[in-house]
């Protein structure tokens, strides 16, 4: 157990780590003069979709940082470097990253593709795979003292680099027939701009679409390899044409929660359960992460287009956010994720006794709703820096559940 709880306390320092520092969440102070123009680009053209004429950055004022956001470092060589890798739009360091890349720079080339890989979103995969392979080892009784781990966790490895395949193949797709509305959005990432070939993408996600479900069929059963096409059909659809369900905020909001809420949390318990020989029921904890996550991942299906909504109504792709504005964007998320809370609360002490652990059932999340009402009481919905950070704390929040799944 304290082996599988380690990643915990890794996310856990992560989390409370500066924003700035690991996240690069503000843009320098000087960026906005520099390029004369909001700080949705990485280069000084700004860039207009040919469809949407009376679109132009050039128009657009620039947000008004808190100070806290605007402390950059001294050191100029790794400021920039953590800002262009972790998602922030520093035109010096993006550019300086495309020149190293076309020079041949294997470090540039395998940052590169770490951005490719949407981190964020490896993350989750991570904390879901250990929060779900914790649960499943104490929920049956003499997994652990029994458990042959020369086995086990080989198998956990490779059930792993399954799932970040999918992810990878996820992501990567949508970011190649993103690639227009990203230049405008998301300008750090690498197809965006340019440090990624678009030939280079299509092999990565090739190799990786292809990769992750002949090994699930190779190492997990039946049920695990229908789950996970699944997952991988729904995750393409989100992207590809004639599809593009990512283009309706109802089915893309069902999609990611399906996949990240549903499926990814009972496969991963329905996997070490296999694993380990015992059958599978729907344990009440299982059941409730299982709510619980798709309610969360339907929020941050709506709130990921926050920081996108100017070139999503530029490239006319119809969002929540576009539609109704972020300030009702955010109360509203704010409110589903409260009542995601009352429910997790109510669910630890209407429940039968013994049934959860009250202190992380009902404390726990408790604190966790209240950590979300102090930060949407800070955000300012006119400042995409501060938009930025209270959708990276909805982030911080999704991770910080799965602990609590492994305690409650």
């Amino acid at each position: 157990v304290t082996m599988a709880l380690l990643p915990f306390a890794v996310a856990l320092i992560c989390l409370t780590a500066s924003p700035t520092g690991i996240l690069g969440l503000a843009p320098p102070p000087h960026l906005g003069s520099k390029i004369n123009t909001r700080s949705t680009g990485w280069n000084s053209s700004p860039i207009v979709p040919k469809y949407a004429p009376s679109v132009s950055p050039l128009t657009m004022t620039p947000p008004h940082h808190h100070h806290h956001h605007n402390r950059r470092a001294n050191n100029n060589d790794i400021t920039p470097l953590k800002m262009a890798v972790e998602g922030d739009f520093d035109p010096e360091a993006i550019s300086r990253s495309v020149e190293a890349v076309k020079a041949g720079s294997l470090n540039a080339r395998f940052r590169a593709l770490y951005k490719f890989t949407r981190p964020h979103t490896i993350r989750g995969t991570i904390l879901a795979s250990c929060a779900g392979t914790t649960r499943a080892l104490l929920d049956t009784p003499g997994a652990l003292q029994n458990a042959q781990w020369g086995i086990l966790l080989p198998r956990a490895v490779i059930g792993m680099v399954a799932l970040l395949l999918g992810n990878a193949f996820i992501v990567g797709i949508n970011q190649i027939y993103d690639e227009d509305i990203d230049k405008m959005n998301k300008p750090f990432l690498p197809v965006a701009s340019g440090e990624m070939s678009k030939t280079f993408a299509w092999s990565t996600v090739l190799a990786s679409g292809i990769a992750g479900p002949l090994i699930v069929a190779k190492f997990f059963p039946p049920l695990l390899l229908k789950l996970y096409m699944l997952g991988w059909g729904l995750g393409a659809a989100y992207s590809v044409p004639p599809f593009r369900t990512r283009q309706n905020p109802i089915l893309a909001g069902l999609t990611i929660a399906t996949v990240r809420g549903f499926l990814l949390n009972f496969g991963v318990y329905f996997a070490v359960k296999d694993a380990i020989g015992a059958p599978f029921s729907w344990s009440p904890k299982v059941s409730f992460i299982a709510r619980f996550m798709t309610g969360f991942a339907t929020v941050i299906a709506v709130t990921k287009d926050l920081p996108d909504i100017e070139g999503d109504k530029a490239f006319n792709v119809k969002t929540f956010a576009t539609k109704l504005g972020v300030d009702k964007i955010a109360k509203g998320a704010t409110a589903c994720l409260v009542l995601n809370y009352v429910h997790a609360i109510a669910t630890g002490i209407l429940s039968k006794a013994g049934t959860y652990n009250p202190i992380p059932m009902i404390g726990g999340h408790a604190v966790l709703a209240s950590v979300l009402l102090a930060r949407f009481r800070v955000l300012d919905t006119s400042s995409m820096g501060s938009i930025k950070l209270f959708y990276k704390r909805i982030w911080d929040l999704f991770y910080l559940e799965y602990l609590l799944y492994t305690l409650i």
